[in-house]
């Protein structure tokens, strides 16, 4: 047999052909266009880059945008443009203010292209968990474009501009350069740009003279000027140093003993200058101008509907009449929707915080206007009689004050009296989802908690809407808008936006109209609300939450809607507040003022129906069950209830001592409550000193 050894063929190695194929593939299908995509970012980088004006010329630009406010006369009310300092290079500026606003602001700074991806993909994972963004991924870099460059508007055009320009910033400056920039053109509050502004207006000397704690402090300022600036809220400037100081540490850029020896209560701050209550309106009315005017970076001029004369006298008013210890707040409406006055708190200086326009607080029974409406509505006539007497829905059991009832009595008098059983049971007829409805078609934004006690002013509103919606009334139910800016113009003169005649809507029908204001008018005549009388026709409601937390006085005349709002900030009661007391007076002293020189306008109370229409239309804006929502007790919406009254699956019944369950009452004049059965006393009186009224 012939020897066949060596005389195979050697075995080959088993070729993996398809993993290679496969590497192949995923190159040219995502590898490629990947490369592609960089080089077309890196072109655009580069373009960009060298549009951009040199150092020299970025240090001269503007900073900031000069506004001067006027009023509805033309005077000057305040006028708002950049704090500019000494320009500060690099190595002027201190080691700790460097190393403060890096580790605050940029921890990556040194080490990132401009964009940071850490920081963008941590921002939108705590996006992804928590619903929402508390944690934003802007560098450096991507501050200053947005300051010299750019506006605030938050648009994906916008965001997508600052990410090209801060790479093209990176791309021609150095880190250094970059900083240097940063720190002379930021805004820290109070209309300082940059440090030297910044350290001049808060501590009274240069910026090349900051101390740790000092630095810490306006490093803490960038995230937020208005409320951690220290001449606002001095606590929550050094609680958000103490936070700066911590992430100093943690960075390394100080040691645990420089923290822990960085005395921030021994900074020495500089005094405030005087500001006066108009900051309140121009804190509210010039955010606006990013609506109106989104792309505009040229001085301008702001013409308001503010009135000086009744700016001073709605300040004086809350001044003289809120308790001690209290905040108070008024708005005042012209019959357009004008804002002639806005006072969001007692001292602008002490607390900048707006509660005419942000604060939500329980309205009591000024809330009964909605209640009223959707009685009237239905076809509830002021006349009609009613009986004040117990009674329990769903097994909530509101009550007057001592549990004194007047028995059989008007619409008109329960009305004027704020009498809660009457309210409640005209809720109940009507529907609570009604009633919540028609404070939806008077521009109530906040939640509306449809429960049985709603009917009483359990839900949290904003007074700047409650005084809207007493406006619509003057209006005899046609909507309004609030506003405070006119028109604004360059400084040379040139229209950059007029403010065009908005058509109101219809809300309710004029005998609706006729009827509440019939109503209000008796509660300021004979009613809870005769401190608010001021020698001409008025029309207005009381309102007092439970423990005298809240008290609210709302009206109208001469074409002038108020409303004023006081109380505590932590609503802790206030002994002696009612609506009829510190709020009407406040009200009155103002609106003697305001139509001084408007001639006298009596209600139309009554109106005459045309031969061809002798009902009203049954289905004219009738309660829609749509035009509601119902929350739970946090505020959430929440499923629709089964059943009339029932507030809906996980809002927990109401219980001795919760917001409006029983302790509601109403009292006559001087305090003492009215007897059983018997009328009202028609020399006026005041809400009950537990109830809500």
């Amino acid at each position: 047999m012939a020897n066949r050894q060596g005389g195979g063929e050697a075995r080959q190695p088993r070729r993996h052909g398809w993993f290679a194929r496969l590497m192949r593939a995923i190159l040219l299908w995502i590898g490629l266009p990947l490369l592609l995509a960089i080089g077309a970012v890196m072109a655009a980088v580069a373009l960009e880059a060298q549009s951009l004006p040199d150092f020299d010329a970025l240090k001269s630009s503007q900073i900031g945008q000069t506004i001067v406010v006027r009023a509805r006369d033309g005077s000057i009310l305040v006028n708002l443009g950049p704090n500019v300092g000494h320009w500060l290079t690099y190595d002027q500026i201190p080691l700790v203010m460097r190393e403060a606003i890096v580790s605050t602001e940029d921890r990556r700074f040194r080490s990132h292209f401009g964009l940071d991806p850490i920081g963008i993909l941590r921002a939108g994972y705590i996006r992804a968990t928590s619903g929402h963004w508390r944690q934003g991924g802007s560098t450096i870099t991507q501050q200053l474009a947005r300051t010299i460059f750019l506006n605030n508007n938050r648009t994906f055009t916008r965001k997508g501009r600052e990410a090209l320009i801060a790479m093209a910033l990176e791309w021609k400056f150095s880190k250094d350069q970059i900083l240097e920039l940063y720190l002379n053109k930021v805004y820290f509050g109070g209309g300082a740009y940059g440090i030297d502004a910044a350290s001049e207006k808060f501590f009274s000397h240069p910026a090349t003279r900051l101390s740790l704690p000092e630095a810490a402090i306006i490093a803490g300022l960038v995230k937020a000027p208005s409320h951690f600036s220290p001449t606002a809220d001095e606590q929550a400037a050094v609680d958000r140093a103490k936070t700066v100081l911590s992430v100093m540490q943690q960075a390394g850029a100080i040691s645990a003993d420089q923290a822990t020896n960085a005395d921030l209560q021994a900074v020495h701050l500089a005094p405030e200058g005087a500001q006066n209550s108009v900051r309140y309106f121009t804190d509210w009315a010039l955010p606006q101008l990013d609506l109106l005017l989104p792309d505009n970076t040229q001085a301008i001029d702001v013409w308001t509907t503010l009135d000086p004369k009744l700016q001073a006298a709605a300040t004086s008013a809350i001044q003289a009449n809120a308790p001690a210890g209290a905040q108070g707040a008024l708005v005042s409406l012209d019959a357009d929707g004008a804002v002639l006055a806005m006072v969001g708190g007692t001292d602008y200086v002490h607390s900048n915080y707006n509660r005419a326009t942000n604060a939500m607080r329980q309205p009591g029974s000024a809330w009964k206007l909605f209640v009223y409406l959707a009685a009237l509505e239905a076809g509830v006539k002021p006349a009609d009689a009613v009986v004040d007497e117990p009674v329990t829905i769903d097994g909530w059991s509101p009550r007057n004050d001592a549990g004194a009832y007047a028995g059989q009595i008007d619409v008109r008098t329960a009305f004027a009296y704020s009498k809660n059983t009457v309210a409640a049971e005209l809720g109940q007829r009507v529907g609570f989802d009604a009633v919540a409805g028609m404070a939806r078609r008077f521009g109530i934004s906040t939640p509306v908690a449809t429960n049985p006690a709603m009917v009483l002013g359990t839900n949290d509103v904003r007074l700047i809407e409650m005084t809207r919606a007493f406006a619509e009334i003057s209006a005899r139910g046609t909507s309004i808008e609030p506003y405070g800016i006119t028109r604004v113009t360059t400084p040379a003169g040139q229209t950059l936006y007029q403010r065009q005649l908005v058509q109101g809507q219809t809300l309710i029908v004029p005998e609706v109209a006729a009827g509440i204001t019939d109503l209000l008018q008796t509660a300021v005549s004979i009613g809870t609300g005769t401190a608010a009388q001021i020698g001409r026709p008025v029309a207005g409601k009381t309102g007092t939450t439970t423990s005298n937390k809240d008290g609210w006085f709302l009206g109208f005349s001469s074409g002038v809607t108020t409303g004023v709002w006081m109380g505590r900030d932590d609503a802790r009661a206030v002994r002696g507040l009612y609506g009829g007391t510190a709020p009407a007076r406040a009200f009155a002293q103002y609106m003697r003022v305001a139509v001084a020189k408007r001639p006298v306008e009596k209600f139309q109370t009554q109106v005459t129906l045309p031969a061809w229409q002798l009902e009203p239309d049954d289905e004219s804006l009738q309660a829609d069950p749509n035009a509601y929502f119902y929350t739970d007790p946090n505020g959430n919406p929440a499923a629709a209830p089964g059943a009339m009254g029932d507030p809906g699956p996980g809002v927990p019944p109401r219980e001795p001592g919760d917001p409006g369950y029983g302790n509601l009452g109403s009292e006559g004049a001087n305090g003492q409550p009215h007897q059983r059965g018997g009328q009202p006393p028609t020399d006026g009186g005041v809400e009950g000193n537990d109830g809500q009224r």
